[in-house]
């Protein structure tokens, strides 16, 4: 995978599988056809009539070039963004023709004789394509890292700045007595800050960051000793899928920091990591005993920066649901089942 500086080309072109892209294209050509039959129209009478006539081309058009160019989406996603806006207008244009030739006269309009008649509709088709392609092309560049990296370097979940304080003092405790584990503990962070510093990618395979977190919690134990209990349900996981970087750590920082902290007991944490048909699923839930509104409100800012970026990559796609009472605290996160050869 690419860091998301390598992929701005991509992202100019819509991807035609997501839902939250086919929503808006049938939002957007409807909304068009509407306004040019308002302006065309003398009465309601009228209004009513132009929409009909027209939708009875428009529909039918609109969801045969959503689903070819569904089927055809790995192929133009991988194309340059020039050759892809070619390859797009040339499916709606061919459709347009295709299905106005199959509607014989229930498409011609009173007087329309000749080919010209399909080479109107095949030019509409093509105005109508390349008003949704220059949107989509200025709202990729509006969320783009060329316009916004900054604001994506922001939302990427860091590591908070006395976590490695923290750590440094917990080895320096048992270095004398323990220093394999110590020399273990300094080379989770390092790998820990090694990822939290880079060049950040999109997506990354979700093994590898179940082990960073596991690399994470390991360093927390240090300090936290028995008080720090994990469960981890991972028998359902697929191990290829792929997840925006660093989601889970601050998910698993948050519920040490804000659960487990607090009491003195400690407690457990609970993650969940699983495949069904809704799409892959990510579940962290800690005990939320006495928490104060400081660390109550902490919790609120970190899950709206993973909201955001869920946003960015996954659209409508993605879902998140936080439960909380006196006791209890879950982060519910679901995101598409994508796969490093459908990327």
């Amino acid at each position: 995978m690419s860091s998301i500086n390598q992929n701005i080309r991509h992202k100019l072109l819509p991807n035609f599988v997501n839902l939250g892209t086919v929503l808006r294209i049938a939002l957007l050509v409807n909304g068009i056809a509407l306004l040019c039959a308002v302006s065309q129209s003398i009465s309601l009478d009228n209004l009513v009539d132009n929409l009909l006539h027209g939708s009875a081309l428009l529909q039918p058009v609109l969801l045969s070039s959503l689903l070819v160019l569904y089927v055809l989406n790995p192929v133009v996603g991988r194309m340059q963004y020039l050759h892809g806006v070619a390859s797009v207008l040339a499916v709606v244009a061919a459709v347009t023709v295709a299905i106005d030739l199959a509607g014989g006269d229930l498409f011609s309009a009173t007087g329309e004789i000749g080919i010209f008649r399909y080479i109107r509709h095949a030019l509409v088709s093509i105005a109508y394509a390349l008003i949704l392609l220059s949107y989509f092309r200025l709202r990729a560049q509006a969320l783009s890292p060329a316009g916004h990296e900054a604001r994506l370097q922001a939302l990427q979940a860091r590591i908070r700045p006395h976590f490695l304080f923290n750590t440094i003092n917990a080895v320096l405790s048992i270095v004398r007595t323990d220093p394999k584990r110590a020399e273990s503990a300094l080379e989770d962070m390092a790998d820990l800050f090694r990822m939290a510093m880079s060049d950040q990618k999109e997506l990354v395979v979700l093994s590898q960051e179940v082990e960073l977190a596991r690399q994470y919690l390991a360093i927390e134990e240090l300090r936290l000793g028995e008080r720090l209990k994990v469960h981890w349900d991972t028998q359902g996981m697929p191990p290829d899928a792929l997840i925006p970087p660093l989601i889970l750590q601050p998910l698993l920082e948050n519920a040490v920091y804000h659960g487990i902290e607090p009491l003195t007991e400690g407690g457990t944490i609970d993650v969940s990591l699983y495949l069904n048909s809704d799409g892959l699923n990510m579940t962290v839930s800690n005990p939320a005993q006495n928490q104060s509104t400081a660390r109550t409100s902490g919790n609120k800012m970190a899950l709206s920066n993973i909201r955001e970026r869920l946003d960015l990559l996954f659209d409508v796609e993605a879902k998140y649901q936080v439960e909380s009472d006196s006791n209890h605290y879950q982060v519910h996160i679901l995101v598409p089942y994508v796969k490093e050869q459908t990327a």
